[in-house]
């Protein structure tokens, strides 16, 4: 698919088919979040992949909607801040290079007609508990990873203009 196609095509799943995702296809998600440029090539993140069967109740303390746990897999993105790149003023760049990640992820899921959806908005200490995450590690965003059960809406967006400027603010 065109990368543009890709772009405007893609959309927040919330309704997934319980179809197994092929071994293939998860290991071409997973290579292209390898590939995402990280700041000084450091790859400070791990990405968990949670088999979803027999898990339900479990990972739905982690984001309480139903859709969360229909896909036969769940991805979770980790930040590991002791491994990152930072810049002079002290900004450091792992929750970037994990969005980075994970943003690959979503669109390569996208382009072999998988479906996904961002989710932020999860209970981080239920994250660490369930997934026996290490203090130095920080879950930065999950999303689930199945075939969609459903159709994309139209997407709404801002216009262009309100979001460009040029030279200055």
């Amino acid at each position: 698919m065109d990368f543009f196609e890709l772009i405007k095509t893609r959309y927040s799943v919330r309704s997934y088919k319980t179809d197994p995702v092929e071994k293939e296809k998860l290991q071409q998600v997973l290579d292209a979040a390898n590939l995402a440029p990280t700041a000084a090539n450091r790859q400070p993140f791990q990405i968990i992949v949670i088999k979803t069967k027999g898990r339900e109740e479990e990972l739905q303390k982690i984001y309480g909607r139903d859709w969360f746990v229909q896909p036969p897999i769940v991805i979770c993105v980790c930040a590991l801040p002791d491994q990152a790149w930072t810049r002079r003023d002290g900004k450091n760049y792992c929750d970037v290079d994990a969005t980075i990640a994970m943003d690959h992820l979503i669109l390569a899921a996208a382009n072999l007609g998988l479906g996904t959806c961002w989710i932020a908005a999860f209970d981080p200490e239920k994250a660490r508990e369930i997934l026996g995450l290490p203090e130095n590690v920080e879950p930065i965003a999950f999303t689930p990873l199945g075939y969609p059960a459903n159709e994309a809406k139209a997407k709404k967006r801002k216009e262009l203009s309100e979001l460009v400027r040029y030279e200055k603010w």
